[in-house]
């Protein structure tokens, strides 16, 4: 890594990702975190998201079962965390634009570490600048379809409407969403977004080849398993059905992704980071390997 790149766009003190590296090259992965909850609409606290994954991510094991991949095959980079201005979601997304087309200048794929869901729209934008007929693929609790929730556009309760402005494709799934408004469940189901969990592998199947955007909020899962959320809601899903998801992915072209929404100290016990770190290890692993 340059000294103008890790300088300008990351800090990089603190714990850094199992089996990561900090120099990019040679890397096809570049992890970075994005440690901002300028928006949360309940319980704040996600800007420790980022950190709370790579603490614990020691505790697992490098090798994934599922997948029958090691991290310990794979070059991948934790760039550490973005530099962000304090305030305001536009700059913050702004500066989320700006380093993941640093990261893809380097020739990695971005994974990316949140904070909150509003950042996800800065690193769709540059992905499907590189890749237009990019396919945005959503796990969720909400729709977060709103235009604008309290005065602000950018609220995470709006990620998927800013995401969608800047979305040449205007491909977008949105699996198995639970929670939303009126006006959001009637646009999901008048354009068909809306897949039921049950329907996950027989709608991606036909987007095999294409370049895949996951992005992964955390409240997707039950709070039963993940209660270190800031908007938990009911009715979630489990760890197999994220595998599932997985296994298809690992046919497909998954380009970048993005894991948000973590607030652990919500969740003392500090199962809820563990399970975002595994899902981040899936990632790595599916982002390294297609």
């Amino acid at each position: 890594m340059s000294a103008s790149f890790s300088h300008e766009l990351f800090e990089t003190d603190g714990a850094i990702y199992m089996g990561s590296q900090r120099d990019p090259a040679g890397c096809r992965v570049g992890l970075f975190g994005v440690p901002y909850d300028g928006t949360t609409s309940f319980r704040p606290g996600t800007r420790f998201g980022p950190a709370a994954i790579r603490e614990v991510s020691s505790g697992l094991e490098s090798y994934c079962p599922q997948l029958d991949l090691d991290l310990e095959d794979l070059a991948f980079a934790d760039l550490g965390a973005l530099d962000i201005p304090f305030g305001a979601p536009e700059p913050v997304v702004m500066a989320v634009q700006r380093a993941t087309e640093a990261v893809l200048a380097l020739g990695l794929k971005p994974l990316m570490l949140g904070g909150e869901h509003s950042i996800s729209s800065g690193a769709v934008a540059a992905v499907a600048a590189q890749h237009p007929d990019l396919v945005l693929v959503q796990l969720d609790a909400h729709a977060d379809l709103r235009h604008e929730w309290l005065g602000a556009k950018h609220s995470h309760a709006c990620a998927m409407r800013r995401c969608l402005e800047v979305l040449p494709s205007q491909q977008l799934l949105q699996i198995a969403i639970r929670s939303g408004t009126r006006e959001e469940f009637s646009e999901l189901r008048a354009t068909g977004r809306l897949v039921a969990i049950e329907q996950l592998v027989q709608t991606l199947q036909p987007l095999r080849g294409k370049p895949i955007y996951l992005t992964v909020d955390l409240d997707w899962f039950d709070p039963a398993v993940l209660p270190g959320t800031g908007t938990p809601e009911p009715g979630g899903f489990m760890w197999n059905h994220f595998a599932e998801l997985i296994t298809e992915l690992s046919q497909h072209n998954l380009v970048a992704a993005d894991v948000v929404e973590l607030a652990p100290m919500l969740d003392p016990s500090g199962v809820s980071s563990v399970l975002a770190a595994k899902v981040v290890r899936s990632l790595l692993l599916s982002l390294g390997n297609y």
